[in-house]
């Protein structure tokens, strides 16, 4: 059981119902309620991962069978053309769009965030992330592409974003003590969006093609209108900790032992650390080699083993006739969904065993762990193990899923709860520098090598091991993470008059029950907890139907 001071009787009186001030839990509130919330925000806005179910049916939304296409069209003349299909390549910018949009708007609205609170910015995102998706439905419809990326893209990137961070310093605050857990829970749901959201909308494309249409903007309409109800519910169900809440007998870890800091540093100082900017790199080195990955996950796996995927162990991707290169694609396409359960469950897994063994060390296991593995890719793919090549992959991937998951709770061990949701937001700069990075190192070595005749099967060989150094430099800037400068912390009357203003609408001091302790959920949360696992357990299940073919 745990108890608090100052419990939240709100009259309401001059707030609005999106207001922070709204959503102080009162006595009685399960802070179990608050993960599921956060995963019906990241299980929407998660669908970003899978966009590429879209592009090959918009590669033919006007020839509908087959593209129209055409072929000196440029990039420019294809923001408005209303009489060619758009290329493939052109309608993948969606995803620089929606990585550099989530960073942006992160670093620019996270201030924002922590004074209005997680239930305004959930409410923001859901309209931006759904909206952005009826406007791109209208851009598919009238074929403009400005118009899909100006809805989608952008304004459905500042939703990614805003939704992203939403959640991050309440769930802290909720769980001193079990920070990686707590976040690595909601964070999961980003990894787990393309799991639901992907065969989702293959089904809605299947149901509403026509012979006059392929099905993608009913399907960005209807699913703009499920991710908003989805996302309100979220943002509605989050309550935030009362001022000096903690959960009852527990004691702060002794911050000499665990380098856990007791105190705060305020937003405006934080990128002015040198652990800011130390955590920054081990973030965006450690995504850029895994989402590099990701992007190529499916033609890498068809161009190293080829016909041993249909078993045909001594015929090269060259030589296999259409109908056997489309066999392999299918068996790939299972890969990429078998990496996004690894990814899924490496954010869980990762971030709450580093409650146990330290932020820094388990980012040691990512750096170190994956240099090891990626330096064997090669020898995996020599001796043509599929297995030994798909699960060294798998756990690569559950570490690119796990540093996003474990970093907010390092963070907050660096620089404090306070502004822990801002300082979070501004890091984020860092994934969508990562999303520039890791594409192009492992995109154009791989048109380098493809041109200087590399066999298929060794096209990656050297991608593996500037990975490695990619890696190593992570290794160098974890190791170099210490606690930050004294001279950096708020004095305890800034921390007080902060904590003061944010308390506003609290009542008078009194104990309540959070119903949290050995009796575990009750049956509200268990409920909410089935609301969001449910569609979840589906889309693992369909991603393990897929990863089957595989072996």
């Amino acid at each position: 059981m745990a108890t608090y001071e100052g419990a939240a009787a709100i009259s309401g009186d001059g707030l609005g119902i999106l207001d922070r001030e709204h959503t102080i839990a009162k006595a009685g509130f399960n802070r179990w309620l608050v993960p599921p919330a956060a995963l019906c925000i990241h299980l929407c806005i998660g669908m970003a991962y899978g966009f590429s179910v879209f592009w090959l049916p918009l590669s033919r939304a006007i020839g509908v069978t087959a593209p129209k296409a055409c072929p000196d069209i440029s990039l420019w003349q294809e923001l408005f053309t209303t009489t060619c299909d758009w290329k493939v390549a052109s309608l993948g910018w969606m995803y620089t769009l929606f990585f550099v949009l989530l960073g942006v708007s992160a670093a620019i609205w996270g201030g924002w965030l922590e004074r209005a609170g997680p239930r305004k910015a959930g409410v923001v995102a859901a309209l931006c992330w759904g909206g952005g998706l009826l406007i791109g439905a209208f851009g598919v419809y009238v074929h403009q592409l400005w118009i899909m990326w100006l809805g989608a893209g952008v304004i459905g990137g500042v939703g990614l974003g805003l939704g992203y961070i939403s959640p991050v310093s309440t769930l802290i605050k909720w769980f001193p003590d079990h920070r990686g857990m707590a976040t690595g829970f909601a964070i999961a749901g980003f990894g787990g969006g393309a799991m639901i959201g992907a065969p989702l909308a293959n089904l809605l494309i299947n149901y509403f093609k026509t012979p006059t249409s392929v099905g993608v903007w009913e399907t960005f309409a209807t699913m703009g209108v499920i991710y908003f109800v989805f996302m309100m519910i979220g943002a509605f169900a989050y309550r935030v900790t009362p001022a000096g809440w903690q959960p009852d007998g527990w004691t702060p870890p002794s911050e000499k032992k665990s380098m856990i800091s007791e105190h705060h540093v305020h937003l405006n100082d934080a990128h002015k650390t040198p652990q800011f900017w130390l955590i920054w790199w081990v973030l965006c080195l450690n995504v850029s080699a895994g989402i590099g990955v990701i992007g190529m996950a499916s033609p890498m796996l068809q161009e190293i083993f080829a016909g041993k995927l249909i078993g045909l162990p001594n015929v090269g991707f060259n030589a296999l006739d259409g109908s056997q290169k489309a066999a392999i694609a299918a068996i790939a396409a299972g890969f990429a969904g078998l990496l996004s359960l690894f990814n899924i469950g490496g954010r869980v897994f990762w971030a709450s065993l580093s409650d146990y063994i330290g932020r820094k060390n388990t980012y040691y296991c990512f750096f170190l762990l994956g240099i090891a593995l990626y330096a064997m890719a090669p020898t995996f793919a020599e001796i043509g193990s599929k297995l030994l090549f798909v699960l060294g992959f798998g756990i690569i991937l559950s570490m690119y899923g796990g540093g996003f998951a474990t970093v907010p709770a390092y963070l907050a061990d660096m620089f404090g709860t306070q502004f822990v949701g801002a300082i979070h937001g501004r890091l984020l700069t860092a994934w969508s520098t990562a999303g520039i990075i890791g594409p192009v190192v492992v995109n154009y070595i791989r048109e380098f090598q493809l041109a200087a005749g590399v066999p298929r099967d060794q096209l990656y060989n050297t991608t593996m091991y500037i990975l490695c150094a990619m890696l190593a430099a992570g290794l160098i800037c974890n190791f170099l993470i210490k606690p930050v400068n004294p001279k950096w912390h708020m004095s305890e009357i800034e921390v007080a008059k902060l904590q003061a203003a944010s308390a506003k609408g609290e009542a008078a001091i009194q104990h309540g029950s959070f119903g949290i302790g050995k009796g575990g959920l009750d049956v509200r949360a268990a409920l909410f907890w089935a609301f969001v696992g449910i569609p979840l357990a589906w889309g693992v299940w369909k991603t393990l139907e897929s990863a089957a073919k595989i072996f």
